[in-house]
């Protein structure tokens, strides 16, 4: 989704300087807004620019660096300093309620009375990440999908403890750099994207695990098939559009049967020691002897590849 208009640069905190908090940080000066980044790591402000500087490519490729602002970053070491004026807080720290509890009691005082904070908690609920402040109206779930600045893709919530209106504003913050958001309305642990996510690589893992495939054919079966469908529509579309003029309802009637019995044949199965040793056995020998940063560069190539083909059809 390049932007096609300038937005007004505002002031952003980043909380977190790890991989999903370099990648925010990246993006957010990309869309032309100055970002003060908190780590308590003093070797963080080197990361970051490193990453900063290997994204760009890709940003620039995605049409997102009209309106940048690579002079309007900042380092810090103290998180009340990081989020002063900041009219947009988004924490990526660690996934460990204590650290981010203990985050939120530091800031919560400096915090900008109208600022929404965002959390990127992918495994932690909303409302066990409110219990870390006094006051949680203008916290809100703002969960990416790795990396942030490659992804579109961010799921966005609130509940009965939200003002009115922080979501929204939070959802058009994410607009405005370029996101496309996703609502969710009720409490789950993994929220929706992961749930998704999980599901399949359980099936896959059974697969595997049962001898029906390799990992390497598992993998393949997927990229080459409905991963490119899914890359296009989500799977209720998809299948609306797969019975012809009759759409989903004659789709269901047509394949009710089939679609219980694979179901009922599905595994369930829980990641063991095991099970991990033989999926990272197989990931391997799919891997071909790459290494972990010339797979990346790999993936983020075919990604970037895909949404500028797409960008030109939605």
């Amino acid at each position: 989704m390049p932007l096609n208009q300038p937005i007004s640069s505002r002031h952003t905190a980043v909380l977190g300087a790890g991989v999903i908090g370099a990648s925010w940080t990246a993006l957010f000066l990309a869309a032309g807004h100055t970002v003060a980044v908190y780590d308590p790591d003093a070797s963080a402000e080197a990361k970051v620019r490193d990453y900063i500087h290997d994204a760009w490519p890709t940003l620039e490729a995605l049409g997102l660096t009209e309106f940048a602002n690579l002079d309007g970053l900042s380092f810090h070491t103290n998180a009340v300093v990081a989020v002063k004026s900041a009219i947009f807080i988004q924490e990526s720290v660690p996934e460990q309620l204590s650290i981010k509890h203990a985050l939120y009691a530091e800031i919560e005082e400096s915090v900008e009375t109208h600022a929404v904070i965002a959390s990127s908690a992918s495994g932690l609920t909303l409302s066990e990440l409110q219990a870390g402040w006094k006051n949680p109206a203008r916290l809100v779930l703002g969960h990416p999908f790795n990396p942030p600045h490659l992804i579109p893709l961010v799921e966005v919530m609130g509940n009965a403890a939200t003002d009115e209106g922080v979501v929204g504003d939070a959802e058009d913050f994410y607009a405005g750099v370029g996101k496309v958001t996703i609502r969710v309305e009720r409490e789950v642990p993994g929220h929706v994207a992961n749930r998704l996510q999980a599901a399949v690589w359980r099936e896959a893992i059974h697969l595997v695990k049962t001898g029906v495939a390799s990992v390497e054919d598992v993998d393949k079966a997927m990229w080459a098939g409905p991963g490119l469908r899914w890359a296009a529509e989500g799977p209720m579309m998809l299948f609306h559009m797969g019975a012809g003029e009759g759409g989903l309802a004659e789709f269901c009637e047509r394949y009710t049967d089939s679609f219980n019995r694979w179901w009922d044949d599905l595994g369930v199965l829980h990641l063991d020691q095991s099970t991990a040793e033989m999926l990272t056995a197989g990931v391997e020998a799919e891997a071909g002897g790459a290494s972990l940063e010339q797979l990346t560069r790999r993936r983020d190539a075919l990604i970037t590849a895909m949404r500028q083909a797409t960008s030109k059809h939605r």
